[in-house]
């Protein structure tokens, strides 16, 4: 008699590579997870495994590389949890889900050291910049070392600190950093160093930290013996989603944090490793059983996205990689339409045949919203974008201004953070220059004034303010001495954030234009805030994840229900349509001609490649011009012709179908069928030689 066993309930609707991921044992483990194949719910199902088996979820630590993704999965596993029959029911996120360590690194690493600040010398009440607020602290010092007045290019205040930031993130010293990354900053080297030794020192005066101080007291917490052994002990399970976005710094934690790999998950994709940018390395993941001796490596290869026409070509663009995992991505969907590779003359043509091309998907059933256009940077998206909005079709493209770099909510934070860090000089400048009539010299006296008295505000009561500040200044100075008295604690955020927006408001419509939109903008802020109990976790919360924006509530209302969606391949990483538009598929654009100075950026630009292609659903378009005019060049209409993106061998082409742009146009087809109606080659001929006589 054959003896079947029933998969455990937590497990049973998963398909048998995902169990086998969700099921293991405590050593360390690698999933592989390609693209499309179910990578989130097998991480929600092992969580939901482990706590099944027994383990406390308050020791379970998942990180993630945004909020969203760590809130979901939580939910998930409450969801498996009580379907599973293991737990009563609960609303989103249960018991299970609120006892989890669950977050990104930079937000863990923020209640790690609020939890043992004194271990690294930190000051609890510290608050956290955000770029820009680091980019001006760098400029600060930039400036005040006389950098900008050298007599060959230095680096702008973005630049200095993505050379900081790199350093730190990658590990790696400051020589080798600029030679790889940054090689026409060489010449540099002397004055960077001084400049971010400076920099550091004054982050310690101001009593603030930057995202990339989060990681590195982190890594020294874990670099001490007696914390190192406090914090592993904390956890008995550790987590990792996008394990190929972690940089060298994040490992180093890791390993700190799980020195034998005991207890320790990691899931990623190393094709899909694309951030180098941000000092990302795939080597991460791809070293990562050499570095925990004993993993298990389990991939995922069954994808639930694709037709299989679609993954057949995705495949074979990967199977080129000099180095990775090798998967073979499958799928039930067996049927599908082949991916198309669609030859255009020149760019203009491209963009003709994109939007008839998203114009005619529309009439048969695909939203606009279903369909997308990817292309490697921002600009190459200028003529389309043209021409969309000269046939009004709608589109949103990603990027622009986050909702907290805008000037009326970082001031309002401003306020905030004085009174949370009466030493953030950065905050304190912005606050008191909104008053008329203070100006950046009698800003920093007030604020020099303010650490001498140890951040009692009650010292600004001596200032006499100029004429214009009138009752501005009295009720900003008994607001501050209000919020930073100990009896503030007792308040509601909300109604702090209240007192603050009501002193504001005046001082904003005089200011800005968009002021009704912007004020609402406040009022949503004042909202969120309610559901914080403490202010430093709020200020935290919001700077190392922001919202995007509260447009929906505070702009015009968006008249049309339908848009399509233009990006660049790197924000459309983790996203799906049901048709895919790939611009500008000619070597020089894929791969980017700054990215081909070496095998592995060459490599990392064939997994970009991957990745925008791997977004569709049902339909996958290539365009690549074979014309590009030198305009930009002031060159007049010369022009060179492009070669098909080198990722696109003549075997990995075979998998596509072959189409001109120019046959999809129906009113050039009717030209070209009317012409050759009414005209033969032969009249043409002799109407050439009655030229001549």
């Amino acid at each position: 008699m054959t003896v079947t066993h029933e998969p455990d309930p937590i497990l049973a609707e998963l398909n048998e590579q995902q169990r086998a991921a969700a099921g293991h044992a405590d050593g360390p483990l690698l999933i592989i997870a390609g693209a499309g194949t179910g990578k989130t719910a097998t991480l929600a199902h092992r969580v939901a495994w482990l706590v099944s088996r027994g383990t406390d979820p308050g020791r379970i630590l998942l990180l993630t590389f945004t909020r969203r993704a760590a809130a979901e999965m939580l939910r998930r596993v409450d969801h498996i949890i009580e379907r599973a029959g293991r737990k009563p029911g609960s609303n989103n996120a249960g018991p299970v889900a609120r006892r989890i360590w669950g977050g990104t690194f930079h937000a863990v690493a923020t209640r790690l050291l609020r939890l043992h600040a004194d271990a690294v010398g930190l000051p609890r009440a510290f608050t956290i910049l955000d770029r820009s607020d680091s980019e001006d602290l760098m400029q600060e010092e930039r400036a005040a070392r006389d950098l900008g007045d050298s007599k060959t290019r230095f680096p702008l205040k973005g630049t200095c600190l993505d050379i900081y930031s790199r350093c730190v993130n990658c590990q790696k010293p400051l020589v080798d950093v600029l030679d790889t990354a940054f090689p026409w900053c060489r010449m540099h080297l002397d004055a960077l160093k001084g400049l971010f030794h400076a920099y550091v020192d004054r982050k310690e005066t101001l009593a603030v930290l930057d995202y990339d101080d989060l990681l590195l007291y982190w890594h020294a917490l874990c670099g001490k013996p007696e914390t190192a052994a406090l914090i592993r002990s904390r956890f008995d399970a550790v987590l990792v989603d996008e394990y190929q976005d972690t940089n060298a710094l994040q490992a180093e934690i890791l390993r700190g944090l799980a020195p034998s790999g005991q207890g320790l998950t990691v899931v990623g994709d190393d094709a899909q490793s694309i951030y180098s940018f941000r000092a990302a390395t795939v080597r991460n993941i791809l070293d990562f059983p050499a570095q925990f001796p004993g993993t298990t490596v389990l991939a995922l290869e069954r994808n639930y996205r694709s037709t299989q026409p679609i993954l057949d070509a995705t495949n074979a663009v990967m199977a080129q990689a000099q180095e990775g995992f090798r998967k073979n991505l499958w799928t039930d969907r067996k049927d599908g339409l082949l991916p198309e590779l669609v030859h255009c003359q020149d760019e203009a043509e491209q963009t003709q045949f994109v939007v008839a091309e998203v114009l005619r998907a529309r009439e048969t059933g695909t939203p606009l919203k279903g369909q997308a256009i990817l292309f490697r940077a921002g600009h190459h998206s200028l003529d389309l974008e043209l021409e969309l909005a000269r046939r009004n079709i709608p589109f949103q493209k990603y990027g622009g201004l986050r909702f907290i770099e805008t000037a009326h909510v970082k001031d309002l934070l401003a306020f905030l953070r004085l009174a949370e860090n009466p030493r953030d000089t950065l905050a304190g400048a912005r606050m008191l220059q909104l008053v008329p009539g203070i100006g950046p010299k009698k800003a920093a006296q007030l604020m020099a004034k303010l650490v001498d008295a140890r951040g009692d505000f009650r010292v600004w009561k001596d200032f006499a303010p100029p004429t214009q500040a009138g009752d501005t200044w009295p009720a900003l100075v008994e607001m501050m001495i209000g919020l930073a008295a100990p009896e503030a604690q007792s308040e509601s955020l909300g109604s702090q954030v209240h007192r603050v927006r009501t002193l504001y408001a005046p001082l904003l419509e005089q200011r800005m234009d968009h002021a009704q939109a912007r004020l609402r903008d406040l009022e949503q802020l004042e909202i969120v805030a309610g559901r914080f109990s403490d202010r430093s976790d709020f200020l935290a919360d919001i700077t190392l994840d922001p919202p995007a924006s509260t447009q929906e509530l505070a702009a015009d209302p968006l008249l049309d229900e339908d848009y399509v969606i233009l990006s660049t391949i790197h924000s459309a990483k983790g996203l799906e349509w049901d048709s895919v538009y790939v611009i500008h598929a000619a070597d020089g654009n894929i791969p980017s001609d700054m990215a081909t100075t070496s095998p592995e950026e060459i490599e990392e630009e064939r997994r970009l490649f991957y990745v925008a292609l791997t977004r569709a659903r049902n339909r996958l378009f290539v365009c690549y011009p074979q014309r590009y005019y030198f305009a930009n060049r002031r060159r007049g209409d010369e022009y060179g012709f492009a070669q098909r993106t080198r990722f696109l061998p003549d075997e990995v082409a075979a998998l596509f179908q072959d189409r001109l742009a120019i046959e999809h146009d129906p009113l050039v087809q009717k030209i070209v069928e009317a012409a050759s109606a009414r005209l033969s080659s032969a009249e043409v001929r002799e109407r050439l030689k009655q030229v001549f006589g």
